[in-house]
């Protein structure tokens, strides 16, 4: 068996990192009014040349920009596509006393467009310093994002009396026209970010679902035809892959649950490459889903924790390796985290050196089990 030549890589990752301290204070000298957009790019630009360099050092093969001018690893994507629109975080405060910030909440206000290129420029900087051989890889958030959080009730019923098809068909044209606007620039690699198949193996959030007026045991095949209707749309020569994430901010998580209620929607019915699965703890169940794995698809097992730095052993991620392999294909398996290291802005409680010590310990698991 050999190390792989195409993404993903046996050895890969999710994408997002922890920022450094000077660009955390440049976003807020932006949002002061102190600094100027081309001022914070500038220092976003410096800080994507170091987190290139670091992931290039522990060896990683394919590179991201670590996510650094997000401050969600979804919100600042989706909003840029025409008629969507995002109500500002409201602060909540709870009967003790305390207050707590409530996620933004997106809707789709307006017939969805792709009224501009949202990651072009973003990915050629990052293309122009990632070193010859390596892959840039560029995430984006599932457009099943779209739907799941607010359901029915957070789609204009003025432009979308029904949603099928005319939501999913915009939705998937716009996702496909920036899926060609990055090929133009070069990219072969993107991984579509999606709570929302693991947020479907938890029963609070599989109620959730029913309250808002959806099947939870549909919608995981409705999904599947939607993200269809996206890979429909991809350039020839890229891979495309889904990261399952049951939720990531600042070292907690927000569902659990085995891969079962999804798998088969998930691995059978969706067209994908590849699929970044949570494996980091027991919240996410066995391997048995992965017998619905097909011929040419790649499962990258999370098996290393991004949320605390307690460390891995390369013997205990070999055995859950082989526990995997018997469910699917050896060749059909690689490695990486469960999750990025900063899903949002506030990123993990954890620390820059775990965060290397991590990836390393992924890449040289990884070249001894496959090479």
């Amino acid at each position: 068996m050999t190390m792989r030549q195409t993404a993903p890589f046996r050895a890969d990752h999710v994408g997002s990192f922890l920022r450094p301290k000077y660009l955390l204070d440049a976003r807020e000298q932006k949002a002061r009014g102190e600094i100027n957009a081309e001022q914070l790019r500038a220092v976003e630009d410096k800080a994507i040349t170091e987190i290139v360099k670091f992931q290039q050092d522990v060896g990683l093969q394919s590179i991201t920009d670590g996510e650094f001018r997000r401050t969600y690893f979804h919100i600042d994507f989706l909003e840029q596509l025409g008629g969507v629109k995002t109500d500002i975080p409201v602060t909540i405060r709870k009967p003790d006393g305390s207050e707590e910030l409530a996620p933004p909440v997106m809707r789709v206000v307006g017939k969805v467009t792709h009224a501009k290129d949202i990651q072009r420029a973003d990915f050629e900087y990052l293309k122009s310093q990632v070193a010859a051989g390596l892959t840039p890889k560029v995430t984006i958030p599932s457009p099943t994002m779209l739907h799941f959080r607010g359901g029915r009730a957070g789609i204009s019923r003025e432009h979308y009396p029904e949603l099928d098809p005319a939501f999913y068909d915009d939705v998937a044209r716009a996702y496909g026209d920036e899926l060609k606007s990055l090929a133009a620039a070069g990219c072969t690699y993107v991984q579509m970010d999606d709570t929302n198949m693991a947020y479907l193996c938890d029963e609070k959030m599989r109620e959730a679902a029913r309250q808002r007026g959806d099947d939870p045991n549909e919608l995981p095949h409705r999904y599947a035809m939607f993200i269809n209707k996206v890979v429909a749309h991809k350039p020839a020569g890229m891979t495309l892959a889904m990261h399952l994430c049951r939720g990531n901010f600042k070292s907690t998580h927000a569902a659990a649950g085995n891969y079962e209620p999804v798998a088969e929607a998930l691995l059978a019915e969706m067209n994908l490459d590849a699929y970044f699965m949570e494996y980091d703890d027991e919240r996410s169940g066995d391997f048995k889903p992965l017998r619905f794995l097909p011929k040419g698809k790649i499962a990258v097992l999370g098996l290393v924790t991004t949320k605390f730095g307690e460390m891995e052993t390369k013997d205990s991620l070999k055995r859950r390796i082989d526990e995997a392999a018997k469910y699917a294909p050896l060749e059909q398996l690689a490695l990486s985290p469960q999750c990025g290291f900063s899903s949002t802005v506030h990123g993990n409680n954890i620390a820059v050196e775990a965060q290397r010590a991590k990836l390393r310990l992924v890449v040289e698991t990884a070249a001894e089990v496959w090479a």
